[in-house]
């Protein structure tokens, strides 16, 4: 089973999504309006909006509630590209010109901060539970900023724990799937016990989600839409690296942290970092991570109840298992 398979499932609920999408992005002032129409080209995989279908089907019945939720999660992640890029000076994403690039950054943020104003307008409007939802994306934002900062912070320092780590991708990535989860499960009124498992679930998934990308960070023919090695060239420590660094004696690694700490005025121990990792087969062990937590994804999946939606669910995360960008 494939993405074009689950999007196949989905229908005309996805079709649904994305003119929600549309209309809440639309505005009379020409340079908004074409902003959006040119990001709207170019969508990405509409991962989470596709989670959010899913669970709600698989935990009752997909309604009008359900499209602004999904659409909702969309609309915040796009929000949090669009600062991201001005962050990190990107130049291109999914394979185009940022808005940072084309516009500069004041525009970026303005059209960011456009993006999540109209997802709280689509929470704010449904029938079911909006301010439980919205509390909801209110916290996930906040998970957001607080990783992408606990991370500005540890670059740099060399000092990055498992601990800090599983905090900054839970912030960064995981929070956002938790959100479109439980938000699915909120629009069909599901027993909290499924709302639950959704959350556990969408926890463990967006996890192995981002330890994916950061192993897809250390293959030269990774096709991530964003240059090979960044993360490494801007001193962040990822699972393939602390996976690495858990297999040597405690001096050995201090002198990687090190190195990692000193890139910065040293790029040339990004190499060494690199041929230690590759030595200690740290994008081996990083995948035995990744996988430990697809596999309590599936374990938390037994909660639900049978049904195609939650056979899709499972082709979702063996997916984001083989994914290669």
């Amino acid at each position: 089973m494939s993405i074009a398979d689950i999007h196949t499932f989905l229908g005309e609920d996805l079709s649904r999504v994305e003119a929600h999408i549309d209309a809440a992005l639309r505005s009379d002032i020409h340079l908004v309006d074409s902003i959006n129409h040119s990001l709207r080209e170019h969508p990405g995989k509409m991962l989470r909006p596709m989670l959010s279908l899913l669970v709600a089907a698989a935990l009752g019945k997909v309604n009008e509630t359900s499209y602004r939720y999904a659409a909702a999660t969309e609309l915040l992640h796009n929000a949090t590209l669009l600062h991201d890029d001005v962050v990190d000076g990107a130049a291109e994403r999914r394979g185009m010109p940022t808005v940072s690039s084309l516009l500069g950054g004041s525009a970026a943020v303005l059209i960011g901060d456009f993006w999540l104003v109209r997802c709280l307008d689509l929470i704010l409007e449904a029938e079911v539970a909006p301010e439980r939802v919205l509390r909801l994306f209110s916290n996930t934002l906040g998970h957001l900023s607080q990783g992408e900062l606990l991370q500005m912070e540890l670059a740099g320092k060399g000092s990055t724990t498992e601990a800090d780590y599983l905090r900054i991708i839970y912030g960064k990535t995981a929070s956002l799937f938790v959100t479109a989860a439980f938000s699915a499960a909120i629009s069909v009124e599901a027993p909290e016990p499924l709302c639950r498992a959704a959350e556990t679930f969408a926890a463990k998934l967006g996890t192995a989600f981002q330890i994916k990308d950061d192993i897809l960070d250390y293959l030269p023919d990774a096709a991530l839409g964003k240059p090979v090695g960044l993360d490494l060239r801007e001193q962040k420590i990822t699972q393939p690296l602390l996976s690495a660094l858990e297999s040597v004696p405690q001096q050995e690694a201090a002198v990687i942290r090190e190195k990692v700490a000193g890139i910065g005025d040293h790029p040339e121990w990004e190499a060494d970092v690199r041929a230690f990792v590759a030595a200690q087969d740290g994008v081996a062990r990083a995948k035995e991570v990744m996988n430990r937590c697809l596999e309590e994804a599936l374990e938390s999946l037994e909660a639900f109840p049978p049904s195609p939606a939650k056979a899709h669910l499972t082709a979702l995360t063996r997916y984001f298992g083989d994914r290669q960008h």
